[in-house]
């Protein structure tokens, strides 16, 4: 087709001239989806719809191309060298279009394995529980890790000790293998290598010819003081082993914090109930407490403390992990009334409340009077 006869490349994907990158992109996988050669077989306009929309994005989609093309039109982008189906011009088609087929990546690049299989190891977890105590203090952890590592025997390659692996003979080395899918050359995963490049005539015995083998390996994990539930700690290269001298993964730990049976982790802040008897509240008391940290604190319990009242001590709660000031401990009152009484005991309450105790006169009085008014409907 002749630039005389070439669409306009704006018109051939429905677009603005000012359309974003993304909406250029968004309209090519909506016509890539629609006139692709295997979902039209046989179909040779769809197919040259399916070539046009294809040229138009591998322009509109560059900067440099579309702005020659904007100034110059059909002849301002075929003059810098462009023709076809260059897999250069169109590297992100497979992004595009691979998912969509199904058939991986297009166009001769590879997808996240490395030339000859070389590959990174893949990340793995662990899941540390710790005490509420240890996450205030900070700790050193051992623990065992089961992962892939690399085979001590053939030093990774897979192949038995004094042999090497050969090239692959379907693929010719490169891991994958090219067909034609209607007017596109396709590269998929070698099925005799499974995208390594090479093949292992005489395999290592103790990998099966894997190159990697699974132990179980101890490591010292550092725990900063105030880590807090669900954070990650990141141990860089101690994940599995990479295939073929690929480098290794990382090992992500993950703390869990068991709840604790006094205190109530807020951030940083914790809280904590104490119980006080009545005989306390009423005429105040100073009570020793025992922090996270096992120190003891006194606490000045005010005459006329009332339930649920809260008390401050500074610094007594979590240290920050980021090395910021140390969180208070709340401390919340719970007022325990007696369930039982001495004679003697009882006679002195009872004159307490006969003298006044509890709750005052006029607050009583304070009362009836507002119940005597809602039962007479003022």
């Amino acid at each position: 087709m002749s630039p005389e006869q070439e669409r306009d490349y704006y018109d051939v994907l429905g677009v603005a001239r000012d359309a974003a990158v993304d909406e250029i992109k968004k309209a090519y996988r909506a016509l890539a989806v629609k006139y692709h050669p295997d979902r039209n077989p046989g179909d040779v306009e769809a197919e040259e719809m399916f070539k046009e929309a294809a040229q138009a994005y591998a322009v509109l989609s560059d900067s440099e191309k579309r702005a020659r093309y904007d100034r110059f039109g059909h002849q301002g982008a075929d003059g810098q060298g462009f023709s076809g189906f260059d897999p250069n011009a169109f590297g992100d088609f497979a992004d595009i279009l691979g998912d969509l087929f199904g058939f991986g990546d297009i166009f001769g690049r590879r997808s996240g394995r490395g030339r000859g299989g070389r590959q990174r190891g893949h990340d793995l977890q662990y899941t540390l529980r710790i005490t509420l105590e240890e996450a205030a203090e900070g700790i050193e952890k051992s623990i065992r890790v089961p992962r892939l590592e690399g085979c001590g025997s053939c030093d990774g390659s897979g192949s038995k000790p004094g042999t090497t692996p050969e090239p692959c003979g379907t693929c010719g080395g490169n891991g994958q293998v090219m067909f034609q899918r209607g007017f596109l050359s396709v590269a998929q995963t070698c099925p005799t290598c499974a995208g390594a490049g090479r093949v292992n005539r005489y395999p290592c015995e103790p990998c099966n010819g894997r190159g990697r083998v699974e132990r179980e390996t101890t490591l010292q994990v550092s725990v900063p003081a105030g880590v807090d539930n669900g954070m990650r700690l990141r141990l860089t290269g101690e994940g599995e082993s990479g295939t073929l001298g690929g480098p290794p993964g990382d090992l992500f730990v993950v703390i869990g914090v068991s709840q604790h049976d006094i205190f109530e982790r807020d951030g940083d802040h914790l809280h904590m109930e104490l119980p006080i008897s009545v005989y306390q509240a009423m005429l105040g008391a100073e009570i020793e407490v025992t922090t996270i940290q096992n120190e003891e604190a006194a606490v000045n319990i005010e005459p006329g403390t009332q339930p649920g009242d809260i008390l401050r001590v500074q610094g007594a709660g979590m240290p920050n992990v980021n090395g910021r000031r140390r969180g208070d401990l709340h401390i919340h009152s719970k007022i325990v009334v007696p369930q039982k009484l001495s004679s003697e005991q009882r006679q002195l309450v009872e004159e307490v409340a006969r003298i006044g105790g509890g709750v005052e006169p006029e607050d009583q009085r304070s009362l009836f009077e507002r119940l005597k008014r809602a039962f007479a409907g003022d």
